[in-house]
């Protein structure tokens, strides 16, 4: 018999975190019921990286989605992520863009170092396992520089898990304009720090 998870007007991350605890407890059968699309896309990648299988229905007033079946463990980074090297502090370097500038005085000079940050890391060999953008962060992947987007994208292109703010973007009322990177949640961006070596935090 399925779990049911009634997450109906909870908010990213708390309906990932409540099917985190039942796949944690041994659950592989959950149905969780969401009543917004960027829910839906987080649920489904903890499905994946849980080894599960996820299907989605909609329902009146939001959507079920179905976890069942797969592997009996949760997948760690490292084994997602076999390119990224790892050791006993974490896997790889992640980068954190708290807003879209580098440093404090002209906002100006800061947004141009915040670019040219982005494309110094997408031309080496060493790029970051992932980059986050979150707050006004979020503005420099629903940018209209094309330069900015395909520094993101050349990153995304070489490995770089790239997760930016739903919160975020949905505040500043810009989802619709993002160009590079996933919709993420606070549960996820928090593992993915966690899992990480070491945190750049610009």
């Amino acid at each position: 018999m399925s779990k049911f998870i009634d997450a109906m007007g909870k908010a990213c991350p708390m309906p990932v975190v409540l099917a985190k605890k039942e796949i944690d407890a041994g659950e592989r059968n959950i149905t969780v019921a969401v009543d917004n699309e960027i829910a839906v896309g987080n649920l489904k990648r903890l499905a994946a990286g849980s080894g599960l299988e996820a299907k989605v229905e909609t329902v009146d007033g939001g959507f079920h989605v179905i976890f069942e079946g797969g592997a009996d463990r949760v997948y760690s980074q490292a084994e997602e992520r076999p390119a990224v090297s790892c050791s006993a502090s974490g896997c790889g370097y992640t980068v954190f863009f708290g807003k879209d500038y580098v440093g404090e005085g002209d906002y100006t000079l800061g947004h141009n170092l915040a670019k040219m940050m982005l494309y110094t890391l997408a031309e080496s060999d060493d790029v970051p396992a992932a980059v986050i953008f979150m707050n006004s962060g979020v503005n420099l992947p629903t940018s209209d520089k094309l330069d900015i987007i395909n520094s993101i994208t050349t990153l995304m292109e070489k490995g770089t898990e790239v997760l930016v703010c739903g919160t975020c973007l949905n505040y500043y009322g810009i989802t619709d304009k993002l160009k590079a990177g996933t919709v993420s949640n606070m549960y996820e961006i928090v593992e993915k720090m966690k899992n990480s070596a070491k945190v750049i935090t610009v």
